[in-house]
């Protein structure tokens, strides 16, 4: 399946602004949240076929939910690439476990991600 919808999961306003110009420009239709219960809510109004996710967020985190999106039957199909500043090989692994396809540090290299995306595609 070709990935054009993009839902990009950060806290950080500035991380969310970066990637949604940066993907829009590549020609993707960009949704965005902030937490947990936003990265929901956005995924019951427009399924996307592709979800960025940050691991360190208030409340709920990204390994966690990374695991509840792909346990759930309806989102299961959906990638996961996590986008975050934790670049320890073993938190590259944990979310690798937690369902995520690929993983990516920041800052985010647009070349890195543009390709992480189209091999998934």
């Amino acid at each position: 399946m070709a990935i054009s919808k993009v839902l990009v999961v950060d806290d950080s306003k500035t991380e969310l602004m970066f990637m949604t110009d940066l993907l829009q420009k590549a020609g993707f239709s960009v949704k965005t949240a902030e937490n947990a219960e936003d990265a929901f809510r956005r995924l019951a109004e427009e399924k996307p076929h592709l979800i960025l996710m940050d691991v360190v967020m208030p409340g709920q985190n990204g390994f966690q939910l990374t695991r509840a999106i792909t346990r759930d039957p309806l989102y299961a199909d959906v990638p996961i690439i996590m986008c975050t500043s934790k670049n320890q090989e073993t938190d590259r692994v944990w979310g690798m476990r937690q369902g995520a396809r690929d993983y990516i540090t920041k800052p985010v290299d647009a070349g890195e991600l543009m390709a992480k995306i189209k091999a998934l595609s």
